[in-house]
């Protein structure tokens, strides 16, 4: 009877310690896959970080690339303002030039019918030289070869001259004396710098003592050194002797004066052909 019992108790016994150990081992796995799921969620956690910190990175490009976008084209936007109005001040500016030159290229064309006869018959030439207008005379029209005092001969161009040019009134004009490069003969004057700058003041005066604005009239002597003509023959010597009266233009009246002083005089060719 008692063996019985020892037996029943070992049974229990064994089975107690073998559900014991059963229990344990499902607390070890359920224990074992609770922390295979918190790693697979910490992953998964650290992979949506990074997908996160991704799109981030991507949206900060983009919204920087799209800054500088809209910035470049609201300074594109600017610029072209700019240029528009730019464009259209100096159109305008270019309009009142053309407007300014019409106007006094209509004042340089009476000037020239008005000496049409006489630069016809060759007592002088309107031409355009480094933008301004000139009326050449010839020095041999005025004055004698080393001489300052202006013949009688002269006179009746200058004064018919300074008859057309009064109509300039709020103009100013240089009176240039030019010689060739001979030096000075037998002379009152030392140096063709002297001679021309004698024969410029001459024709001022005269200019002045038949009705021109002495305030608005210069006088200049450039002896040999503004030829218009090589001083290598005869031919170019006398074209170089010469008086100019210089129009000193407005900056606006320079375009255009060399087509104008064109149509003022008749090429030798036509001259010629006659």
């Amino acid at each position: 009877m008692a063996s019985g019992w020892v037996a029943v108790v070992a049974i229990v016994a064994a089975g107690g310690l073998g559900y014991l150990a059963w229990h344990e081992h499902a607390d070890v796995g359920r224990l074992g896959g609770e922390s295979k799921t918190c790693a697979d969620a910490l992953q998964a956690a650290k992979t949506h970080s990074a997908d996160a910190d991704k799109q981030l990175a991507d949206c900060t490009t983009a919204r920087d690339a799209d800054k500088a976008k809209r910035e470049e084209t609201e300074k594109l936007a600017q610029d072209t303002a700019s240029n528009l109005s730019a464009t259209k001040a100096e159109l305008d500016e270019l309009r009142q030039s053309h407007a300014d030159a019409d106007k006094q290229l209509a004042l340089f064309k009476a000037l020239g019918d008005r000496l049409r006869k006489m630069i016809d018959a060759g007592k002088l030439q309107v031409t355009v030289r480094r933008g301004r207008m000139i009326v050449k005379l010839p020095a041999e029209v005025l004055f004698a070869s080393g001489s300052a005092q202006l013949s009688p001969d002269g006179q009746g161009p200058l004064r018919e001259l300074a008859a057309a040019l009064k109509s300039f009134a709020d103009r100013r004009f240089m009176v240039a004396g030019h010689t060739d490069n001979v030096p000075i003969g037998p002379s009152n004057y030392k140096s063709n710098w002297e001679l021309s700058t004698a024969r410029a003041v001459t024709v001022t005066e005269f200019l002045a003592s038949v009705g021109m604005n002495p305030s608005r009239l210069v006088a200049a002597g450039y002896s040999e050194y503004d030829p218009i003509r090589p001083n290598t023959s005869e031919a170019g010597r006398t074209e170089n002797r010469r008086i100019e009266i210089v129009l000193l233009p407005n900056v606006e009246e320079i375009s255009g004066l060399a087509k104008a002083a064109a149509s003022m005089n008749k090429t030798e060719s036509a001259k010629a052909a006659k």
